[in-house]
């Protein structure tokens, strides 16, 4: 299995480019998780498809256009609608997918979705690459935690998806007080690495196991 974890989200940045395309294939299907959006923002199908369906998404072409720069088909990217898709359709477009990717936002209202819709098992039951940027990243994580900002005013530690358990990461990572503060914490409190991924210029890559650092990532160790 590989988990690739992201800071952002155009992952044909010119820092992963080369290293993802031994695993972002031409002939790849994709199932896009759409569901860590703000509930005050998206209350009814028509705020969803305003963000993320094909004829008016505001982000619907920076999500496809990063699967086509790998040579995706559009067609071969589909996306898991909260408020259309039935729990037969969303776990039918991850069971067909070989890459499962998740968004940016709230983790943890992301998380809340998909065990109401279901997913849990057919998420942990995919063999083949999941991605992520940001909320769609440390979801991937069995725990992870948030260091304060606008919309976690407080440090908690929140489950996830267990994929993976060894470590802990910082994402937009800018040497910012509050998130050294977040790290120490960490370190003091689960004595676990904590990987402190640069706004902009880092991700990671766990093959089978093995972790690949790729661009500017700082590696915090516990004492």
């Amino acid at each position: 299995m590989v988990n690739i974890l992201l800071e952002g989200y155009d992952i044909a940045a010119s820092y992963l480019k080369d290293e993802l395309s031994e695993y972002i294939k031409p002939e790849h299907s994709v199932a896009v998780e759409a569901l860590s959006f703000r509930d005050n923002r998206v209350k009814s199908v028509e705020d969803w498809n305003k963000l993320y369906s094909k004829e008016n998404g505001i982000y619907y072409g920076g999500i496809v256009g990063g699967f086509t720069a790998y040579g995706v088909a559009e067609e071969k990217i589909s996306f898991i609608n909260y408020f259309t898709d039935s729990h037969e359709a969303a776990v039918r477009k991850i069971a067909n997918a070989d890459i499962v990717y998740f968004l940016g936002g709230l983790p943890d209202r992301m998380m809340d979705r998909i065990i109401e819709m279901e997913l849990y098992d057919v998420l942990m039951n995919h063999k083949g690459i999941v991605m992520g940027y940001s909320a769609g990243a440390v979801i991937q994580l069995a725990e992870y935690h948030l260091s304060p900002d606008d919309d976690y005013p407080e440090f908690s530690y929140y489950e996830g998806l267990p994929y993976l358990k060894d470590f802990y990461i910082e994402v937009h990572y800018e040497n910012a007080d509050v998130q050294n503060e977040a790290i120490t914490r960490v370190l003091s409190e689960r004595r676990k690495t904590v990987y402190a991924i640069a706004r902009g210029a880092g991700a990671i890559v766990v093959d089978n196991g093995k972790i690949k650092l790729l661009g500017d990532v700082k590696v915090c160790n516990p004492d």
